[in-house]
């Protein structure tokens, strides 16, 4: 929709004192202002606003909303942006987000309040979207300039920029192009205003080269004007895209000037499952993985299951060190066990390799056998069902037997001389966790075991439960991404062979299930098998993971040991994963590898701490050099602050935070004999003090070209998918084998009766001959 440009405040001084705001910080006044750590929002409804928003909600940052388009929404003038608390002047945010740099086309006044007070407080403000104009500073993005699609383009951070808020990047900041049939983004390319008037300026944090010049055009700037501060923002974004997602912890900071509640970080932890199993494989030629329920009834077994070797193992420790990366070893004792029977030896080459080099990994019980620990099921239809007794009552695993898979596991390690955190769990498959649609709860008998056993946090899968929850009174969940490298799969070709089968049509040869859902995409054409992997999945899988991993998202990835075995498909791309971050961010801001244990831990603290705000129990403010938190008790406190701060203790301090991206961040709670935390900023990193007020801070007149539209692409209001196996921008399910939908295999007939359980049946640890029957009926393989 077109916007008004920025008006003259004729009237400034006689507003001022009418508003009352003099009063509150009157002209001259030394007296120390207090200012209330929260940002203020002011909604369009658009995409950039909601990205920014969401950045501050991820980050624990509390913020208020007004939307434009509430008809109650508050009016904004003095009183509601300012007041006295006990003869201190209070500024009740510390930041102002504005869908443009005046989006009160029809309310004059309220602009003028929010310049007002941004100058009286020193109080930034970020335009979230803007066209280029004299009205931010900038020349019309014309002769030179650009406007258009930024699809692809590769911007980058100026000296300014690298120097300021986005210190934390090497200089790149890509612009994503996920799809050629879509525009996805869309900007103004300009040259900052030359002769502005004394004192105001406009220096680009962020630019771009403009097409057929050879002049760079601002993305982001800082345009400083009229006592005030404003980001300057002349591109659409929404909160999932690579451009956004570099920028948006600078952003945050910017407007805080380094001093907020919350923080962001990037996390990207791998736990591979099944360690010292075998994982079934999937048949190339039959279209689905012998001894899963997902294959016709009558399959047979090919016996021809994929298990690391020693060889394997000694190249997942080399592999680390080199590319300085932990991974977590999610282990079932038994198949170590099961392999030396199958084998008639008395060694393990590979479980004894791995446990020799224990110490490089994080180790994770996966019970002994990975039995399936919900339902006893019914594999007699596909998909299956849950058994149920003659009055119709779900039959559940017992808890004995879930008790004795935990115990054993732990009794197998400690046997062995493996160290494995007691504290942590991941049952096969998740389950004894409700399964939709089959169980929608989760079996009885699991909280019970999981407390008899002391397991504080348990893996569940994000597919189907994003959030940490609750199991019984003594366990939460520790949701985990999957990643599409399958369980199934020890081969490049089969990856590719099955990503075909789920990503492709029925008439382009495939399973026809992405066909089945309104927000699920297929592949144009099904990929080459011999290239597929390298030139299509490894690249997709990488981007999507880096989305998440750039999201200040602790929750780890899994996948499987067979894909650390044969051609260790895995190695690929957990290397484009962590060359890329790499090249983009600084070695200030490395990735937070963490454990199972301190990533429930961190999900256990944001839940408490966003629960404290949600219900208006954090007061938090900033006066001169000092900042003070209350919290309610036993909620620890999130918090950014600059470099040199130390909390204040009854008697003397201590250090606060640790440091990442430049800046200092963590958890703290109050010290001994304190209700509250109180932080004490350096002299020399506090935010400067407030201007005095002047009654000329409005904004300039400006005469505005007719059409002033701000363009927003369909593939920003909309997310474009990386890819047909990207569900995070989408609602579409997860069709990872042995997560979320099931694919069933080529012939299967969905709900027939038959036999299915005589392959399922056949499905074992260790992929050898002895106790063909350990696993229980209905495993589809190890997952």
């Amino acid at each position: 929709m077109g916007r008004a440009t920025r008006r003259v405040a004729a009237c400034a001084a006689a507003v001022l004192l009418a508003s009352g705001l003099q009063t509150t910080l009157a002209h001259g006044d030394t007296t120390p202002v207090r200012i209330d750590l929260t940002v203020l929002v002011i909604d369009d409804g658009g995409p950039s606003v909601a990205a920014i928003t969401a950045e501050l909600k991820s980050q624990g940052t509390p913020y208020k909303v007004v939307s434009l388009s509430d008809p109650n929404r508050p009016v904004i003038n003095a009183a509601f942006l300012s007041d006295t608390v006990n003869g201190t002047p209070r500024g009740k945010y510390q930041g102002i987000v504005l869908p443009n740099e005046n989006p009160f086309t029809n309310s004059p006044a309220e602009m003028t309040a929010i310049a007002t007070y941004e100058a009286a407080f020193n109080v930034r403000q970020i335009d979230a979207y803007t066209l280029a104009s004299p009205a931010v500073g900038l020349n019309w993005a014309q002769n030179p300039g650009y406007i258009g699609t930024l699809d692809g383009f590769q911007g980058a951070t100026t000296a300014a920029g690298t120097s300021g808020p986005f210190g934390y990047l090497k200089g790149s900041v890509p612009f994503e192009d996920n799809d050629p049939n879509v525009s996805e983004s869309y900007g103004y390319l300009a040259t900052p205003m030359a002769g502005l008037p004394a004192g105001a300026s406009f220096t680009p944090l962020v630019d771009a080269p403009i097409p057929n010049s050879t002049a760079r055009g601002s993305l982001v700037g800082e345009y400083t004007h009229d006592g005030r501060k404003e980001l300057v923002v002349t591109f659409v974004y929404n909160q999932y895209q690579q451009q956004y997602r570099l920028l948006a912890r600078g952003m945050v900071d910017w407007i805080t000037q380094g001093v907020h509640l919350g923080y962001d970080r990037n996390y990207f932890a791998a736990h591979v499952d099944d360690v010292f199993l075998a994982d079934d494989r999937w048949s190339t030629t039959l279209k689905c993985t012998p001894g899963d329920v997902t294959c016709p009834p009558g399959t047979p077994d090919t016996g021809n299951p994929i298990r690391m070797t020693a060889a394997d193992a000694q190249y997942a420790k080399q592999w680390q060190a080199a590319n300085n990366f932990t991974m977590d070893m999610v282990f079932n004792g038994g198949g170590s066990e099961d392999w030396k029977a199958d084998h008639s030896a008395t060694v393990d080459p590979t479980s004894s390799q791995m446990i020799a080099d224990q110490t490089s990994y994080r180790w994770v019980n996966h019970t002994y056998t990975h039995p399936y620990l919900g339902c006893v099921q019914d594999v007699s239809v596909v998909p299956w069902r849950c058994t149920k007794d003659a009055t119709g009552n779900v039959v559940w695993v017992d808890q004995n037997t879930i008790n004795t898979q935990i115990k054993n596991n732990f009794d197998w390690a400690t046997k062995n001389g493996l160290h494995v955190d007691p504290n942590v769990l991941v049952t096969g498959e998740h389950s004894g966790l409700l399964t939709a649609p089959q169980e929608t709860s989760d079996n009885p008998n699991l909280a019970p075991a999981l407390a008899a056993n002391g397991i504080k946090f348990t893996g569940s899968d994000a597919s189907r439960e994003p959030a940490q929850r609750a199991v019984g009174s003594s366990t939460l969940t520790v949701p985990r991404y999957p990643m599409n490298v399958f369980y199934n799969a020890g081969s490049a070709v089969e990856e590719a062979d099955e990503y075909n089968w789920i990503y492709t049509s029925k008439a382009n040869g495939g399973s026809g299930i992405c066909e089945n859902n309104a927000n699920s995409t297929c592949l144009p054409k099904p990929l080459d098998t011999a290239t597929g992997y390298q030139s299509y999945i490894v690249p997709l899988e990488a981007r999507i993971d880096l989305g998440h991993v750039m999201n200040n998202d602790p929750r780890p990835h899994f996948i499987h040991q067979s894909n650390l075995s044969e051609g260790r498909i895995l190695y690929p791309v957990l290397e484009k994963i962590l060359g890329t971050y790499r090249s983009l961010y600084t070695d200030n801001t490395p990735i937070m590898n963490l454990g199972e244990g301190e990533i429930g831990q961190e999900f256990q603290k944001r839940a408490a701490w966003n629960a404290a705000l949600a219900s208006g129990q954090v007061t938090a403010y900033k006066v001169g050099n000092t900042v003070t938190v209350n919290a309610p008790s036993g909620v620890q406190v999130q918090a950014t602050m600059p470099t040199g701060t130390t909390q204040k203790l009854a008697i003397g301090s201590t250090a606060f935070g640790s440091a990442y991206a430049g800046t200092l961040s963590g958890w703290v709670a109050p010290g001994s004999l304190q209700s509250s935390v109180t932080l004490q900023l350096s002299s020399g990193s506090a935010p400067a003090a407030p201007a005095a007020v002047a009654p000329n801070v409005a904004a300039k007149s400006v005469t505005a070209p007719a059409t002033t539209d701000k363009t927003v692409p369909q593939g920003v209001a909309t997310p474009v998918p990386v890819g047909p196996s990207d569900t995070t921008r989408t609602k579409a399910p997860s069709l990872v084998p042995g997560s979320g939908t099931p694919v069933p295999g080529k012939g299967v007939v969905k709900n027939g009766n038959g036999n299915a359980a005589d392959a399922a049946k056949n499905a074992k640890a260790s992929g050898g001959t002895a106790e063909r029957d350990r696993k229980h009926a209905g495993q589809s393989g190890n997952r």
